[in-house]
């Protein structure tokens, strides 16, 4: 490649740019790990590097008519461009015709399919038992004039708040408490009702479900969580089927300016290689984790999806390739729990999940969580199976005493 074509940066720019960003992609029939590892790479160029560095740019060179793919750095940005493609891999593999949006983080990118896709005097529903930050969001939208209706993700609920219902948000898994809704049958039911459907696809990662293949005009999620998984990047992603309903959440992401940092994409974009490798072993070792929670008689409500026990693993099992990586569960009392918390030596009190170091967290710390006092969220780490397991029991065995 030409010097004219390179920035100083390490990573190519302009025209020449979008011809090797635009190579083909991985075969749809590829597997998962190999997916991963070649996700949005672009094609080979002697002396470059496999995965160009991170393109730091508020302008680029622009002379006459703006008819380049990259003007401005609030627009457009080569090292989102390669990130965006892998991330479309991974979610709707083989398909030509989606789009992939990057995000400032995984609330960026909640926010602008719900504000771009919603007016005054129209309905959206949501789970009454998602994400914490959910309430905050109906109030926005309850003040912009939107009527907000909710249901529980158990049991497919939402289904009969529907009618009328312009945009339908479902979370399954749910968090934190991992219930499991049918999302081609809600989907189905939705688009019969005129309805769009987005799905927070941020606990199962694209590589446990594709809500896109079970009928979802949008996934969304959170890429801070497992799809980078070392708990130091804030990111977010959409990724849709209907190019007009893209149109307006790119236009929203333009007017607000929710975009993520090129060292943020470059880094995340770097870390999806692994993620075969990581939601592997922390699926495994949160099955683990579960069966043993299951022994112990201080434990109550304990979910996971992957339990052949779980009031989820039915449904699970239709629509997900793998389970995840979290597992939630009560003890008896706050300061138990604490107790448990404070006794655990490989596993970081702190919130967020999907890291390769476990963290675990009593969620009702925060309020806005409908749990009781002695929950706690765990989620597994890349840590090795018997150390952890161990770890935990161990830690039950000290908070009991």
């Amino acid at each position: 490649m030409s010097e004219s074509a390179t920035g100083d940066h390490g990573g190519p720019t302009g025209e020449t740019a979008r011809a090797s960003i635009d190579a083909g992609p991985v075969a749809a029939d590829a597997g998962d790990g190999t997916r991963a590892v070649r996700a949005g790479l672009p094609e080979a160029v002697k002396y470059e590097p496999t995965l160009p560095g991170p393109v730091f740019a508020a302008h680029f060179h622009l002379p006459g008519d703006p008819t380049g793919p990259y003007t401005y750095g609030r627009d457009e940005n080569p090292t989102w461009t390669l990130l965006e493609r892998a991330v479309g891999e991974l979610e709707a593999p083989g398909r030509d015709d989606v789009e992939t949006l990057v995000f400032a983080s995984g609330m960026a990118a909640t926010s602008a399919v719900l504000f771009s896709q919603l007016r005054a005097g129209d309905v959206c529903v949501l789970p009454d038992d998602g994400y914490q930050a959910l309430p905050l969001v109906r109030a926005q939208l309850e003040t912009y004039g939107i009527e907000v209706r909710t249901a529980p993700t158990r049991g497919d609920a939402q289904l009969d708040v529907l009618d009328g219902a312009k945009l339908l948000w479902i979370e399954t898994p749910s968090n934190p408490g991992l219930d499991v809704c049918d999302i081609r049958r809600l989907a189905e039911a939705a688009h019969a009702r005129g309805a769009l459907v987005a799905v927070d696809n941020t606990l199962a990662t694209p590589l446990g479900q594709r809500p896109l293949e079970l009928g979802a005009d949008f996934a969304v999620a959170s890429g801070t969580k497992q799809l980078t998984g070392h708990g130091d990047i804030l990111l977010g992603y959409v990724v849709g089927r209907d190019a007009e309903a893209m149109a307006a959440v790119r236009r929203w992401r333009k007017i607000v300016g929710a975009i993520p940092g090129p060292m943020e994409a470059w880094l995340a974009h770097r870390s999806i290689a692994t993620l075969q490798l990581r939601v592997d072993r922390q699926s495994t070792t949160a099955l683990a984790v579960a069966e043993a929670l299951r022994e112990r008689p201080e434990v109550t409500g304990l979910r996971y999806p992957g339990l052949p026990d779980d009031s989820a693993h039915k449904i699970a099992a239709q629509q997900m390739r793998r389970y995840g990586c979290v597992v939630s569960f009560t003890l008896p009392t706050r300061a138990h729990a604490d107790r448990f918390l404070d006794a655990l030596r490989l596993v970081d009190d702190a919130t967020s999940f999907g890291g390769v170091r476990s963290t675990a967290e009593r969620r009702g710390r925060w309020g806005g969580d409908a749990v009781p006092e002695g929950f706690i969220r765990l989620s597994v780490g890349a840590e090795d199976p018997e150390d952890l397991v161990a770890d935990v029991l161990r830690a039950l065995d000290m908070s009991t005493a």
